[in-house]
């Protein structure tokens, strides 16, 4: 055991335990787990719900420290929202852009209450209550808005607060740390220093003229909330660097680590010395596991990446007038009450956003086709001796729809797998039951988003009040197809006939002539953009109906940066990204009124995982020696 790490155990294995009344924790203890690692599964998961619990259970259902005494260690933040929020993170992309990354990147914006500090499991719940009970006694006098001034030196740049709000978040700061250090036991520094907002930080100090610049492009006036949140870390990872799986990777040997895309590592630098080149050894923190990965399966992520977003304390300067007893009645979040003033989320900031909400765009990713199972030879196995079809696996459709040219054109126009079409009503139930109303349905004209879009329409219960409009511009990227000509794709007729619940009175944008085989990024980003344009000015900007666009792994990009106005993305970067959206990926842009702008914002529902089932022989599995 390294010396860092039996210091921590020291720390904590004498504290006497207590036990939580959480209404989280008792479906974890009637499921059978101990309650300390209950406690442990509910804190590294923000507290949130019992299902994101146990899924956290189930991920470090290997994980070697699972029963280790180590807790983690929360930090007090101040946070803006709001049009500031959007506009220093727009400073952050750009400040990257051009004078790559510096200390400030690892951290969102924010003004430090109190540093990090450690808590025990079973008393971070007196954290939330203190939170709440604190806020509510400076929610009066807290500053209506905050007053930011910019400082710069060779080394550091950022907003200074001024010194009379200061002394009142100096104020909140140490009745907060006092309170936690009496109630819960834990050693709590308010931050006493100058409060500031950092934008850059370390940076080459011939960037600073740059930064400078950048920085005078923000209005420190913009309207903003703030909020008091609380984050936490692993202390065994404080000074890890974090890289972030690019790609799955499988063990090949025993020593090595099962990654999946967008799993975060840590990966101790010190520790690398001994190991081969091209490789690191690190700890996945989505599992708990160690061991051996390809290094080019990964990139650099941000400090932050690994923390999680515990409770909230919004400061409601339209509400000041009103008592928090009138204005913010309890509710029962998991058998629970809370005060809304405390979040579990950014819920106030989503419902900010749904409340400007004048229309919605989500763009998806078709459901999963027979040869993404099968492979690109998957009609020769459902083919007989005299070309009839059958379903040689029970992931083949039941039947193919009749067209009039051959039906070896569906090899490359290939129909959904049956996984696929149950995928996409999934879908569709889903957003039933969030009560999203789809308005509108565009469809590329592979057959695999049509039949996606007819099925996503059934789980929604609109067809056939919802036609579906068929739009070649929306096809995918040319350059990918692997004939190298544009594909034999069904017509309309054909669709209808196959009971296809089509608009036979659109007339698409872009007619399938027009598509070019092998175009260039540049067409294909061009295309898309004049395609989602011509898309939002055909449907009526009144109401607050969804637009559904059902596309390929390659359209999410070029239509959501279109949308809302973001620069294309490198080529070089664009196959590699598309790789990691699976079946039924999808984006969502929601329309704010007061500007007429597009912002991306979460999808309404969530993502669906399943993990692969192989083809099966009991002959060879079973009676084989």
């Amino acid at each position: 055991m390294a010396v860092a790490e039996a210091q921590l155990y020291a720390k904590v294995s004498n504290k006497p335990r207590g036990r939580s009344t959480s209404a989280l924790l008792e479906p974890l203890l009637a499921k059978g787990f101990p309650a300390h690692i209950a406690q442990k599964a509910l804190v590294a998961t923000g507290q949130k719900t019992t299902e994101d619990a146990a899924k956290w259970l189930h991920s470090h259902c290997n994980d070697p420290s699972l029963d280790d005494p180590i807790p983690q260690e929360y930090a007090l933040y101040l946070c803006p929202t709001g049009r500031l929020h959007t506009r220093l993170q727009d400073f952050w992309k750009e400040s990257k852009r051009q004078c790559g990354k510096n200390r400030a990147h690892e951290v969102f914006p924010h003004i430090t209450l109190c540093d990090f500090f450690p808590c025990e499991d079973q008393k971070v719940e007196l954290l939330y209550d203190i939170l709440k009970r604190v806020g509510d006694r400076f929610s009066q006098s807290f500053p209506a808005s905050i007053s930011l001034t910019l400082h710069a030196s060779p080394s550091y740049l950022g907003f200074f607060i001024d010194d009379s709000q200061a002394n009142i978040l100096k104020e909140f700061a140490v009745a907060f740390s006092s309170e936690a250090s009496a109630l819960a036991d834990c050693h709590v520094k308010p931050s006493l220093k100058q409060f500031h907002l950092t934008l850059a930080h370390r940076f080459y100090p011939h960037h600073q003229k740059t930064l400078e610049q950048l920085a005078k492009g923000i209005n420190p006036g913009e309207p903003c909330q703030w909020v008091a949140a609380l984050y936490s870390r692993d202390m065994r990872f404080v000074h890890y660097q974090r890289l972030r799986a690019l790609f799955q990777y499988k063990p090949q040997n025993i020593d090595e680590l099962l990654i999946n895309a967008g799993d975060l590592i840590y990966v101790e630098p010190r520790q690398q010395s001994e190991v081969s080149e091209g490789w690191v050894i690190g700890t996945s923190h989505r599992t708990g596991c160690r061991g051996f990965l390809p290094e080019n399966y990964t990139e650099r992520a941000h400090e932050a990446d690994t923390w999680v977003r515990h409770r909230e304390y919004v400061f409601d300067a339209a509400s000041r007038s009103v008592t928090k007893a009138e204005k913010e009645p309890n509710v029962k979040l998991n058998g629970e009450a809370h005060n809304l003033s405390v979040s579990r989320s950014v819920t106030n900031v989503v419902s900010l956003q749904n409340a400007a909400l004048q229309r919605g765009v989500l763009v998806m990713h078709h459901g999963e086709r027979v040869d993404q199972v099968f492979g690109k030879s998957w009609l020769q196995q459902c083919l007989t001796a005299d070309g009839k079809y059958y379903r040689a696996d029970l992931n083949f459709p039941s039947s193919l729809p009749r067209r009039k040219d051959s039906m070896k054109k569906f090899e490359n126009d290939p129909p959904l797998s049956c996984c696929g079409i149950f995928q996409s009503r999934l879908i569709g139930e889903a957003l039933l039951d969030q009560e999203v109303t789809v308005s509108h349905v565009y469809s590329s004209p592979a057959l695999c988003c049509v039949q996606t879009a007819q099925h996503v329409l059934q789980g929604l219960k609109l067809n056939p009040k919802v036609r579906i409009r068929v739009e070649p511009g929306l096809f995918e990227w040319t350059k990918w197809e692997a004939s190298k000509a544009i594909p034999s794709f069904m017509t309309v007729a054909e669709l209808v006939e196959a009971s296809y619940n089509i608009d036979t009175s659109y007339r698409g944008n872009f007619p399938l002539s027009s598509l070019v085989p092998s175009e260039s990024y540049e067409d294909y980003v061009s295309r898309s953009s004049a395609v989602m344009k011509q898309i939002i000015s055909a449907c009526p900007s009144k109401g607050r109906g969804v637009i559904l666009i059902v596309g390929h792994g390659s359209s999410l990009v070029p239509l959501t940066r279109a949308l809302t106005g973001l620069p294309n993305r490198d080529s070089r970067d664009f196959a590699q990204m598309v790789q990691k959206i699976p079946s039924l990926g999808m984006c969502f842009c929601e329309e704010q009124k007061e500007d007429n702008k597009w912002q991306m914002v979460n999808p309404p529902v969530k993502t669906l995982t399943h993990g692969p089932n192989a083809a099966f022989n009991w002959r060879k599995t079973i009676m084989e020696d």
